[in-house]
């Protein structure tokens, strides 16, 4: 049995889910043809209150669409030092939008509104770069799958009002953060400027993310998306997983996250353990004692049919997800404990 946990992306598609993709009426995109991309998009649209959503291959893409959205060359946006945005997407930020990012040194992905307060250029000292937009991540990646506190992020959200700064959120694993909170996708809706969110990760599609929001931002999305390669034909097929995902699988997630805190607490009690970053949703972070190299922890399990990730500077990853089963995960929580 093979128990692969580098992450919630090597999930492959159900049997229902492959019929629901082959039953899917398609059209070409570029001319928005497609009828169930659209019904996905107006889906996702009003389940967050938005006007307008947009399709895109990959939650990266829609997160540089977002960002070259809200932006002009030479402005610079805010964001945690652990974001995806400046970790994960390859510099797209400086790249497709000459922007830079003024990290701020959160807690496990996490910040302020204090912190954006003192993040902000001035508006008037041209020395600087124009600060324009606050991004923020829900779950946090490197961050081990943290949730923001809600009230936080409104309290953000009047700083960016007050000094006429767009919100975005990368929500590549918002899904995993409303299982746990108590915030709907309008409470979302109703912060955010611009919201992507993943289809491929928590809810288990072949590919896919969509980007949310507003009329007055959104109108250029589907130009910036073609700018940057993205214009698709029949993607339908993959709009139907994504409508079938929304309607099953979202729920699936309580039990990853179950697991996730049962890995943990079999991690916390393992000799070769050095610390365990608190577990919230579906991901586990953690460090090995001077008994066990990194490099042999990981070449045991993998002798044993299992892999995970290594994050590098001591920390080491684990991602539970829909395709990991409670038999996957039984064997797995017996190799931890012989180690």
């Amino acid at each position: 049995m093979r128990i692969d946990l580098r992450s919630d992306t090597v999930t492959k598609p159900t049997k229902e889910m492959l019929e629901a993709m082959l039953d899917a009426k398609v059209g070409d995109d570029v001319y928005k043809e497609d009828e169930t991309v659209n019904k996905l998009e107006e889906r996702l649209a009003n389940m967050f209150g938005k006007s307008h959503a947009l399709f895109f291959p990959s939650g990266t893409m829609a997160n540089q669409a977002a960002i070259k959205l809200h932006t002009n060359p030479g402005d610079q946006l805010i964001c945690d030092k652990y974001s995806h945005v400046f970790n994960y997407e390859g510099g797209g930020v400086s790249f497709n939008s000459g922007v830079s990012c003024k990290l701020i040194d959160g807690n496990r992905g996490m910040f302020s509104a204090t912190d954006v307060i003192e993040a902000i250029n001035p508006p008037d000292f041209y020395h600087s770069p124009l600060t324009t937009l606050v991004e923020i991540e829900n779950t946090t990646n490197k961050g081990g799958g943290a949730c923001w506190d809600f009230n936080e992020i409104k309290k953000i959200r009047q700083v960016c009002n007050d000094n006429s700064l767009g919100l975005h959120l990368d929500g590549a694993r918002l899904w995993n953060a409303l299982i746990e909170g108590d915030e709907t996708t309008h409470d979302y809706g109703k912060v955010f400027d611009t919201i992507s969110v993943c289809l491929s990760k928590g809810l288990g599609c072949p590919l896919g993310s969509v980007l949310i929001g507003d009329e007055l931002l959104m109108k250029n999305a589907i130009r910036i998306r073609k700018i940057l390669g993205g214009g698709m034909r029949q993607i339908g097929f993959m709009a139907a997983a994504g409508l079938y995902a929304l309607d099953n699988n979202i729920e699936k997630l309580n039990e990853d996250h179950k697991k996730a805190k049962e890995i943990a607490s079999v991690l916390n009690n393992c000799t070769y353990i050095n610390s365990v970053e608190p577990v919230e949703t579906n991901i586990i972070i953690f460090s090995l004692n001077n008994t066990m190299s990194e490099l042999e922890f990981i070449n045991k399990l993998e002798s044993q049919s299992i892999f995970i990730s290594n994050l590098g500077r001591g920390k080491l990853r684990i991602v539970t997800h829909i395709d990991y089963s409670r038999d996957m995960h039984s064997r797995f929580l017996e190799v931890l404990s012989m180690l």
